[in-house]
């Protein structure tokens, strides 16, 4: 027997959310400047130290401050910290142990910093203190107002949206941002404030149709399952699932329970299949990774593409989600999340298909508890429904971030970005020449 959960209105909005958009048009946004201080840049790649292979997604924290940044698909790394007598570093990375080092001002550059895997075996008894792995979930959520930050944090992040033809990069966007972030048990939404942002549009390599991802940042502040859980697990599509228990891991230096979700055979509508990695002391939710169902196709386009062609086909080929959670003083907060989409395009009458990806991540690189003196009715405060506009204009300047920490680029980005830097000279030689010339 078939069963179809039809999808409550939050559901929707997530996947409505985190859809492509695909017309032609631009939005406008605004730009706010950022102050100097006197920063200290580190750099790196953090490997495995047994085989010697970049570790993605890896948190890098200074330990005496909440900066923090994470590795890129190389394990390359880039962290600007403010000037300080001494510099202590936690690396940890799911699946390794965490290792903590002094750095001394002189050596920032280049930095080669291994993890050990960590192989931990939990007994039975601890196990089998829950009942299944459904009751271990439900006490997860049960345990949101002690487990998680509870003041109001204003936090600086990093935002990166790019989208690709097979494997040519078509679009760009960057900004920073801070994110007013309510406290987990407050059921008001975050607000986000851009900051600092950039992004280039090459639509001849989009032929002809324009990929557009609405809600921007928010599709990844919507990842943080711990803060919005109702866009993924209700007690009304909990019922959807089936839960296991799954190998045991090791997070930030400490065991986690690993429970496996699935969707159930007889539910139609598309729903998730994932792993939450759950600390077995607090019971804290410190990762997930989740995909969406994809066997009902028909259903799957019409909650994630909300505009195209008459004459165009859309086919998701993969939709995948992670975030990641910090602890610090005892509570856990949203640090990371990433988005990754593939699609397959058609267009009538053509023999030939087109795939396209579009991945969005968000790090949290900086926080603190907010200041209510600060005022967010600001005009730059985003709607969760925007589009970034194109703006190329800060690719041209090479000190652009100042001295905002960012995600380091992996080698196809920063090609792609030579080649808007390039792109501009040229513009900017054909406007001079052309003020230059005599009427």
């Amino acid at each position: 027997m078939k069963i179809s959960y039809l999808l409550p209105e939050k559901i929707g909005k997530l996947m409505s959310t985190i859809f492509l958009l695909i017309f032609l048009g631009t939005y406008a946004t605004n730009l706010n400047a950022q102050s100097e201080n006197t920063i200290i840049e580190i750099n790196g790649q953090v490997v495995n130290i047994t085989t010697g292979e970049p570790i993605i997604a890896a948190s890098i924290q200074e330990v005496n401050s909440n900066t923090s940044t994470i590795t890129n698909t190389e394990g390359a790394f880039l962290l600007k910290i403010n000037n300080a007598e001494t510099i202590v570093l936690k690396i940890d990375a799911l699946g390794f142990k965490p290792k903590t080092i002094n750095v001394s001002k002189d050596n920032v550059k280049d930095l080669r910093l291994t993890l050990q895997t960590s192989s931990i075996e939990l007994t039975e008894v601890s196990i089998t203190a829950y009942k299944n792995a459904r009751d271990l979930v439900d006490k997860v959520f049960e345990n949101k107002r002690s487990n998680y930050l509870e003041d109001k944090t204003l936090m600086t992040s990093f935002y990166r949206e790019t989208i690709k033809k097979r494997n040519k990069n078509a679009s760009l966007a960057e900004a920073v941002l801070n994110i007013y972030k309510q406290p987990y048990g407050d059921s008001r939404e975050d607000v986000i404030k851009l900051i600092k942002s950039r992004k280039n549009t090459d639509y001849s390599k989009l032929d002809t149709i324009a990929l557009k991802l609405q809600g921007g940042p928010f599709s990844t502040l919507y990842i943080d399952l711990m803060k919005y859980p109702e866009y993924v697990f209700t007690s009304y599509t909990m019922e959807g699932y089936d839960f296991e228990f799954g190998p045991t891991s090791e997070i930030n230096g400490a065991p986690v329970y690993t429970v496996n979700f699935k969707q159930k055979d007889n539910v139609i509508d598309p729903l998730y299949n994932g792993k939450l990695y759950i600390n077995t002391n607090s019971l804290a939710l410190v990762k997930a990774t989740f995909n969406l169902n994809l066997s009902n196709q028909s259903e799957v386009v019409k909650l994630l593409v909300k505009r195209k062609p008459d004459n165009v086909r859309i086919k998701a080929k993969n939709i995948e989600y992670t975030v990641d959670y910090r602890e610090k003083n005892g509570k856990w907060y949203y640090g990371y999340s990433k988005a990754n989409m593939t699609f397959e395009v058609k267009k009538r009458r053509r023999l030939f298909k087109s795939i396209y990806s579009l991945t969005c991540e968000m790090a949290v690189t900086d926080w603190e508890l907010f200041d209510n003196t600060q005022d967010w009715t600001s005009k730059n405060t985003l709607s969760s429904s925007i589009i970034m506009s194109d703006e190329a204009s800060g690719f041209s300047d090479p000190t652009f971030w100042g001295e905002y920490n960012v995600i380091e680029p992996e080698k196809s980005i920063e090609t792609a970005i030579r080649k808007i830097q390039r792109r501009l000279q040229k513009e900017e030689g054909k406007t001079e020449a052309s003020v230059g010339k005599k009427p």
